[in-house]
């Protein structure tokens, strides 16, 4: 099967070298040096520097040459561009072929899962998200981990499997991709809560609890949306709110956590050189709890945080609110 993979990014990277010796895979990269360092060197020094890729993969910086062939399409740009690089690839992409979605966020302004934007450019074609606890640098290590591929079908669900599926990185199917894709989404809100009681050095019965607390919140939402709870037990939920909370390299633990430190999200923002999603998420999740007469406290708070309206010193102490309701959320 020939598989291409949009965006050039760590996870992007990461996914594409581990398809590209069993099938032939294309990334896509914006800019002709990414892709020439991709092909020529089988390195991707701006993201994954210190590990060699798959010398299989192969880059280029056209678009249409990037997916004309393409019988698999996964996309792994930000959610900012994500519709942006569909449009611009959708006169080539080849009728019915699956995409796949590696952005965990939603579209600003219409709140839309990147799975229904998919649906909204390219319809007719499959849709499908990949999530879970994925730590690009743990994968090209060679590390256990573990993903879900969600779709409403699940043979198609079983062919992408077949194909990103290789050695210690297993992927397991389902069905929710509403519960899997909000997971994904709301973990990197919580993420910034986790770091930030991290930069402020509370203890780890406040983190835990935080942690706890947000996953009702996500659950909640979830619910709301049309989503299984059981999926937010599982490895798109817990799973991938874990390891993003806990984990050096998350981004958006990051984030929280020079918050925590009196940093300012501007100068945190400007140093990084990848999307921390939780950031835009604050919002777009208040927005969505709105239109559900939904109570995310947690949420609430860390968008507050984000938008300058509290310091996190204030702000921390009141993330694990006493309330009404029954644990769990």
């Amino acid at each position: 099967m020939r598989v291409t993979v949009l965006g050039a990014g760590s996870w992007g990277t990461t996914v594409a070298s581990l398809i590209a010796p069993r099938n032939p895979t294309t990334i896509w990269a914006r800019n002709d040096g990414t892709a020439d360092e991709i092909s020529k060197d089988h390195t991707n020094g701006s993201y994954l520097a210190g590990f060699s890729l798959a010398p299989e993969l192969r880059a280029t910086a056209d678009l249409r040459e990037a997916v004309e062939s393409a019988d698999l399409l996964i996309v792994g740009v930000p959610t900012k561009g994500f519709r942006s690089v569909l449009e611009a690839a959708a006169p080539h992409v080849r009728p019915w072929i699956p995409v796949v979605s590696l952005s965990k966020g939603f579209e600003e302004g219409t709140l839309l899962r990147m799975t229904e934007v998919i649906g909204s450019v390219l319809p007719g074609h499959p849709a499908a998200a990949l999530t879970g606890p994925n730590i690009a640098r743990e994968i090209m290590g060679g590390q256990a981990a573990a993903a879900v591929i969600a779709t409403d079908d699940l043979t198609v669900a079983a062919a992408i499997q077949g194909v990103i599926q290789r050695g210690v990185f297993r992927v397991y199917l389902n069905h929710d991709v509403i519960g899997c894709e909000i997971g994904g989404a709301l973990k990197n809100v919580i993420a910034i809560a986790a770091g930030m009681g991290q930069g402020l050095g509370v203890g780890d019965n406040t983190r835990a609890a935080v942690i706890s607390r947000g996953l009702a919140e996500v659950t909640r939402l979830g619910v709301a949306m049309g989503a299984e709870a059981r999926t937010f037990a599982g490895l798109a939920g817990m799973g991938d709110l874990i390891a993003t909370c806990m984990s050096p390299h998350s981004r958006n633990r990051r984030v929280g956590e020079q918050l925590g430190l009196g940093r300012s999200l501007d100068e945190i923002l400007g140093e990084m050189h990848m999307v921390a999603e939780g950031v835009k998420t604050a919002t777009t999740v208040l927005e969505l709890a709105g239109r559900y007469d939904l109570e995310l406290p947690i949420c609430k708070v860390i968008n507050q945080v984000v938008q300058a309206e509290i310091e996190p010193t204030e702000a921390y102490w009141g993330l694990t609110p006493a309330g009404h309701e029954a644990d769990p959320g």
